[in-house]
Order: C-alpha cells, then structure tokens, then sequence
C-alpha cells in the first residue's frame, strides 16, 4: 500500500475520535526526520514493513489523546528546539509572543530576570538566548520539570540559576523583570480544553483554584519585595481573567501601570505592570 493510502486511513479514524488527523504525518516526518518536499515525494511511494509497524505505532499514541510533541520528544519555539515529556507543559504560540513582547520593551543591558514556574524553561531560556546579558533565574515547583528545564539549557547552549521553589519560598534578592506563566485553568473551564491535553500533560501546571487566579494572587501579594522599583511584572494569562488581575494589581498597587494585551487571535493574553511612561 501507498503511503498516502496509509495515512488516510489512519487520519480518518483520528478525526472520527477528535484528533488532529495531521498530527500522524507531522510526527512521521519528524521522526523520519524528512523536510515537506520529501514527504510529498514519498506519498506515492509503497510503505515499507518497518515503516507500516511505525505509522502504527504513533496512530495508536495519538488514539490514546497522547499529544505529538510527546512521541516526538520535542518543541520548537521561538526559533529553538525544546525537550518535552510528561513532565511539562507544551510550550504554546501564545508563550511566543509573551517572550517577543519582553525582548522588545527591554534593553540589552545587564537586566536581572526571574521566570516563576519555568516548566520546560522555554520563556527563561528564550530571552537568555536572545538577550546574553540578562541575568536569568527559573524556578518551579516540580523537581520533575526543574530536570527537563536544564537539559534544555544545556541543549540550548544557556547559562541559567534553577531553584525549586513554590512561588518565593525560595526565592532571595531583587528583579528587574519578573515573569510567568502559572497554571490558570479554572476547574470551571475543564470542558475548554482538549482530550489529549488533560490526558497526558501534568494537571499541576494547567489548573488552580479560585477561578484560576491562585498563582497570579500569591505572587502579586508579595511581588513588591522582590520586584526592583522600576521593574516590569509580566503574566500569561487565560482569556477571560484580564479585568480581574487589573483589579487585583490595582488594589496592591494604585500607582503602577496595568496593561491586558491580546494575542494574535485577539483574545486576552498578557498583562503587564510597570510604572509606565
């Protein structure tokens, strides 16, 4: 059989059961390590025996809701390959841009940064990629997820300072930016988010209490004795929770500036507190 026959009848099975029916072909070709132009040379090409038991293989983890960056054991994101697993979160899009938007209203200078439940390291070790100079410092509360960070240091060729720590626990000195990207999926929400995302990426850094505000109020609550004067405070968040971190920031700190920004589907995304202009 054809390769393209193959992989229609798989992908119809997958989209019968709510799957991304081009996640197979994406996790073929990432393991086959073949670019587009190849894949599509080899759509009319018969299958071999080896290659039939692999497609086999991932049809049947991306049936049981396992993600394709989890088969194929990475990410890329901004413009870097990430090591993931079980361990972490899959570094998203929207994380992307919450990384352009701090390169971009920040110097070069000596800065020091700090990532407050860094999972993958992908936000910390993509700004001390970009900007050398930075300071940068990752925490989390999972050791789990601290040992796959610094790999992905490593394999991106970054010096950074891990600490296991729940929110400042651990956490001694002062900043210049602080930022994160907490868990903040209300348990409210459950029904918002995908099969293959609650089955197999780790529900500590998906979901948190109080309409999944609980990471965003521990740190604002104690945010200003780690957080230089003139330093910037920088949050993923989920799209309906804007108006109450606006509040909530504005209730501990009536002087500084409150930012919601959206991301590239139009839907609130960041916030930002600093002293403005």
């Amino acid at each position: 059989m054809i390769l393209a026959d193959v992989l229609a009848s798989y992908e119809k099975e997958l989209d019968a059961i709510g799957e991304e029916p081009e996640a197979l072909s994406f996790v073929y070709r990432g393991l086959k390590q073949w670019d587009l132009t190849h894949f599509v040379l080899q759509l009319r090409q018969e299958v071999s025996e080896e290659d039939e038991k692999l497609l086999a293989l991932i049809f049947t983890q991306l049936k049981a809701h396992k993600p394709a960056q989890y088969i194929l054991g990475y990410e890329n994101f901004h413009g870097l390959r990430f090591q993931v697993d079980e361990r972490v979160l899959i570094p998203r899009p929207e994380t992307e841009e919450l990384v352009d938007l701090i390169l971009a209203e920040n110097p070069s200078t000596v800065l020091k940064v700090l990532d407050i439940g860094t999972g993958s390291g992908a936000i910390s070790v993509s700004l001390k990629k970009s900007r050398p100079m930075w300071q940068v410092t990752s925490s989390d509360l999972s050791a789990d997820a601290l040992v796959l960070a610094k790999e992905n240091a490593k394999l991106n060729q970054v010096d950074i300072s891990f600490i296991q720590s729940d929110v400042f626990e651990n956490i001694s000195g002062s900043f210049d930016i602080i930022v994160s990207n907490p868990p903040y999926i209300s348990e409210n929400d459950k029904d918002e988010v995908g099969l293959n995302v609650l089955t197999s990426e780790p529900k500590m850094a998906l979901f948190a209490d109080e309409d999944g505000l609980t990471i965003y109020r521990r740190i604002i609550e104690d945010v200003d004795k780690y957080l230089n004067p003139q330093g910037k405070l920088y949050f993923e968040i989920g799209y309906k929770q804007g108006e109450d971190l606006r509040k909530l920031l504005s209730l501990h700190f009536p002087n500084k500036r409150v930012r919601i920004l959206k991301d590239q589907f139009g839907q609130d995304r960041m916030v930002v507190m600093d002293n403005g202009k």
